[in-house]
């Protein structure tokens, strides 16, 4: 069989594999089973940033293929559908029937199996926590070939929440649905002129909305360290929308920029232009606080979405989006590390500070209690790895830890830091699959 070149969204860490593409279950179990001595690993839409979904010399299984939803019960809110099937397609599915998907990221291109494998989370964690805490069971396909129903309250299921794929490739998954009224959102904005601010605000409100975020100035130097514009909101209710509005049946109607350029030239992305970036993008923020703003659902969740391959604008060594939680009562460690950032001169126009709830049992799941950070920073960044192993001491002294979906470079003694339930996810595993028949490059790097 041929084999392909892959790489992660951030375009870092590229390599060669066999790229199988089932249609059935049965197509899976037998790719599994020819797959080799370098073992295999499911993949889906490919929004893993660093090398979680690839696999050098082995083989690598894209499951987008299998996209059936199986059904709906539109009086429950619940779908159970195959673990290819995009967060996109449910979302245009289930918003005309009242239902949202409980969690997403950033970007709504992210299948149902990659959504478990990574545990994802989104700008409602502080109310909604996990991906997998909505998930009522799954269908796990293990190394020796079974099929088994992973129920929540497992050991399993634990260990496959957040597990990046190396417990088994996902099959199927059964979800609890958020039920909504509209498609659109009801939007506040407001500016924080530097990073106490910001948290002081988010501290004192965040249990008002289910939707939290900030984006950070991360240029920003002296008083206005941290200055930021925090944007929160809710699911429209149907009375809040004009009339003409209320004419239209709910629907997920999306929009496209045009696509981003191939690649950018090497040095475009600057601190000078990130930086007149960054004041345009805070002044253009409203400085008296802007409340109850209708915005459709692509704008408020994906805007980034609406640019195709986005990630090409950081040129040919791409980006490393580095993404770390610190616990509660750690905010002196969140100060150093955006002081740090700043210091440095990480030209970075995405970067967004959130809140997390209450953590769920994943045993590699990422989210705790605490604040999380995400900097998107260009990869070919002079000093950019010890500068970030240095980040990675501070995060891991202050009992935080890093986010593997996003990961491209963590070293493995760090990792052990930072993940307590790590000996029971590889106990786990050393029964389960005894020979690595599921593997990843983030695997081999991080001796999981």
């Amino acid at each position: 069989m041929p084999t392909e070149p892959l790489t992660g969204w951030g375009r870092t860490a590229p390599t060669v594999a066999r790229v199988v593409r089932p249609r059935t279950h049965e197509e899976a179990a037998a790719a599994v089973r020819a797959c080799g001595a370098r073992g295999s690993i499911a993949r889906g839409l490919g929004r893993a940033y660093g090398d979680a979904a690839q696999n050098a010399g082995g083989a690598v299984l894209d499951m987008t293929a299998l996209d059936r939803i199986r059904s709906v019960d539109a009086e429950a809110g619940v779908v159970v559908c195959d673990a290819g099937v995009s967060l996109h397609r449910l979302m245009a599915v289930l918003l005309p029937l009242g239902w949202f998907v409980p969690v997403t990221p950033g970007t709504r291109y992210v299948t149902v199996g990659g959504a478990v494998a990574a545990d994802i989370h989104g700008k409602n964690h502080h109310v909604s926590g996990s991906f997998s805490r909505h998930v009522r069971g799954l269908e796990l396909l293990t190394a020796d070939g079974t099929v088994r129903t992973v129920p929540p309250g497992t050991d399993l299921f634990d260990a496959t929440a957040g597990g990046m794929g190396l417990t088994g490739v996902i099959l199927s998954a059964t979800v609890r649905l958020l039920p909504v009224e509209t498609s659109l959102m009801s939007v506040d904005t407001e500016r924080a002129r530097d990073l106490d601010d910001l948290m002081a605000r988010l501290t004192a409100t965040d249990h008002r909305y289910r939707y939290s975020v900030a984006w950070i100035d991360l240029l920003a130097r002296g008083a206005a360290t941290g200055r930021a514009v925090l944007t929160r909101g809710d699911h429209a209710p149907y009375d809040a929308l004009p009339a003409a509005a209320r004419r239209r049946p709910p629907g997920f109607r999306t929009g496209r920029l045009p696509p981003a350029p191939g690649l950018v030239p090497d040095g475009l992305l600057n601190r000078s232009t990130v930086r007149a970036f960054n004041e345009l993008w805070y002044r253009k923020a409203p400085r008296r606080p802007s409340t109850g703003r209708l915005q459709r659902i692509p704008a408020f969740f994906h805007p980034l979405d609406g640019v195709p391959h986005w990630n090409r604008v950081y040129g040919r060594a791409g980006f490393v989006q580095y993404q770390f939680v610190v616990p509660y009562g750690q905010e002196d460690a969140l100060r150093r590390v955006v002081r740090r950032i700043s210091r440095r001169g990480c030209p970075s126009f995405l970067a967004v500070l959130k809140r997390f709830g209450a953590a769920d049992p994943g045993w590699l799941s990422f989210p705790m209690p605490g604040w999380t950070l995400a900097v998107d920073i260009p990869a070919g960044l002079p000093g950019l790895g010890p500068f970030l192993d240095e980040l990675d001491d501070e995060v891991a002294a202050a009992g935080g830890r890093v986010y593997l979906a996003k990961d491209s470079r963590l070293r493995p003694d760090t990792l052990r830091n930072m993940y307590p339930r790590l000996p029971d996810f590889l106990a786990l595993r050393a029964q389960l699959d005894p020979r690595a028949v599921f593997t990843s490059d983030l695997a081999r790097r991080l001796a999981l």
